[in-house]
């Protein structure tokens, strides 16, 4: 069995033809069949049910999908790994992140790396949970990945600074004059949630912070994005949290940022399966540049490392 075989096939599996998966691949039909049947009789058996219209997987290429599906990724991120390795100044970088850290965090970033290495062509890859973006990863889908530290990770993990996660609130509300506020304060007003909320011991990182408040958070509406959930809370639906780069970004000035008292923070890293070289490091230095480390507040029992601990189960 071949890389080459295992890319074929994989492409007959994501066109559903053979006819458009040659024409992809720049190969005749017949060629295509050759190889196909040559990788079918190397692993013992048939990968693919050939249909009047089209071909579906067997069990057998069920089982062998996601195995093919690593190897040509390690095979690509190892082609990628080895060109980085001398140096930031050609060739291309793959990188994962959560949805609110590509929207956030990474544009500034992006456009600082164009400027320094215009060589380097930069994919990125969004993901809407940890769980997720640490699969994708650990699949080869990307060279890297920036979001929260990941759970049991073999690989490689750099902290390259934290989130402060905030409160938002509309122009008019009882709190738009401070700064700061209480978590039990708010036990009687409306929340905007979204999907993405991180969890922690079994229970969406809100419900879990209101718990230990000594109340149960009163759900508004459930968003899909953390912006738009930004967006709803500066129209006065309801109190949201979100990191607070999103914030200026969902709505500029439009809303009141409050930061909870205790302060809510968790740590931004990035991972990667094997240590950066090349590229990758270069990109890693100007992330840790773009945004430096500082210690979270408060021990580690309190509110401060909330988001810390939450990112262990969860993403948002």
């Amino acid at each position: 069995m071949s890389l080459r075989q295992m890319e074929y096939f994989l492409t007959v599996v994501e066109e559903a033809s053979f006819t458009r998966a040659a024409e992809m691949l720049h190969v005749t039909q017949s060629a295509l069949s050759h190889q196909i049947k040559a990788l079918e009789k190397s692993v013992g058996g048939a990968l693919l049910e050939r249909m009047p219209r089209g071909v579906r997987l067997t069990p057998m290429g069920r089982a062998f999908r996601p195995h093919a599906e690593l190897a040509v990724r390690s095979a690509a991120q190892a082609r990628r790994a080895a060109r980085a390795a001398a140096g930031a100044e050609g060739g291309e970088l793959h990188v994962a992140a959560l949805h609110s850290v590509a929207v956030g965090i990474l544009p500034d970033v992006f456009a600082r790396w164009r400027t320094a290495h215009p060589g380097v062509v930069l994919h990125l890859h969004e993901y809407a949970t940890t769980e997720v973006l640490e699969e994708e990863v650990a699949r080869g889908t990307a060279d890297l990945a920036v979001g929260p530290p990941p759970r049991d990770w073999s690989g490689t993990v750099v902290p390259v600074g934290q989130e402060d996660i905030v409160l938002v609130v509309p122009f008019d509300d009882r709190f738009a004059g401070r700064t700061t506020v209480r978590l039990p304060e708010l036990a009687d007003r409306p929340w905007v949630r979204c999907a993405m909320e991180p969890v922690v011991e079994g229970e969406r990182f809100l419900d879990w912070a209101c718990g230990r408040a000594g109340f149960r958070p009163r759900t508004a509406v459930f968003t899909e994005h953390t912006s738009t959930a930004v967006r709803m809370a500066a129209a006065g639906v309801g109190v949201c949290t979100a990191p607070s780069y999103i914030v200026s970004g969902a709505v500029g000035d439009g809303c009141v940022v409050l930061s909870p008292d205790p302060p809510w923070r968790r740590a931004l890293t990035v991972f990667s399966r094997v240590p950066p070289t090349g590229a990758a490091e270069a990109f890693v230095d100007l992330l840790r540049l773009t945004r430096p480390t500082t210690a979270p507040a408060g021990p580690p029992d309190r509110p401060a490392d909330i988001c810390a601990t939450a990112t262990a189960q969860g993403g948002r």
